[in-house]
């Protein structure tokens, strides 16, 4: 059986692991003496999240939470954008397709952003909010990786906004540093 939170679980172990060493990891991802595995998912998602930002400083925890992504769905996607790209000269005509409008795409003052109407991850579905944006910073991670793939060049991911931190939308910026057409 597909197990979310389990996957979870063993994501942000490695990330922090990578990060620190394997006594920290299992604090942060099962808390002391393991009391966190008895948690419901949102509170575990909220407990941990505390536990990583208390552990380390803003920037390190981004980092973590960035190679948190699961990468489920990578290749559709990833489909989908070399499809944009290849019907496109530039990034407004990118974003402009409906095909790009439907996945969330479009461009603002030149810019590429990718929005969500609702918060697309499956751990958040009992969350009502989250104290801050960490969390979320797995999906920026995600898209990181996906727009590099598709551009073939190094990709920046600012997340603006998250449903789940209070905002309207999720809401990030791609920020490519490279030639994406020739």
């Amino acid at each position: 059986m597909f197990d979310v939170r389990k996957i979870q679980e063993q994501i942000i172990f490695e990330a922090v692991r990578k990060q620190s060493e394997a006594g920290t990891a299992a604090e942060i991802v099962y808390g002391k003496d393991g009391t966190a595995k008895g948690e419901t998912n949102a509170d575990w998602v909220k407990s941990t999240m505390c536990r990583l930002e208390d552990k380390f400083d803003q920037e390190r925890t981004k980092q973590i939470r960035m190679n948190c992504q699961c990468g489920y769905g990578m290749d559709e996607k990833l489909a989908l954008l070399n499809e944009l790209k290849t019907a496109a000269s530039n990034m407004e005509e990118f974003a402009a397709s409906d095909k790009a409008k439907a996945a969330g795409l479009f461009c603002e003052n030149g810019q590429l952003l990718l929005q969500f109407l609702f918060c697309p991850c499956p751990m958040l579905a009992d969350v009502d909010k989250l104290k801050t944006k960490t969390w979320c910073q797995c999906t920026t991670g995600y898209s990181k990786v996906l727009f590099e793939k598709a551009f073939g060049c190094m990709v920046d991911v600012e997340l603006l906004k998250s449903i789940k931190s209070g905002d309207d939308i999720c809401l990030m910026k791609i920020i490519p540093h490279g030639l994406i057409w020739n």
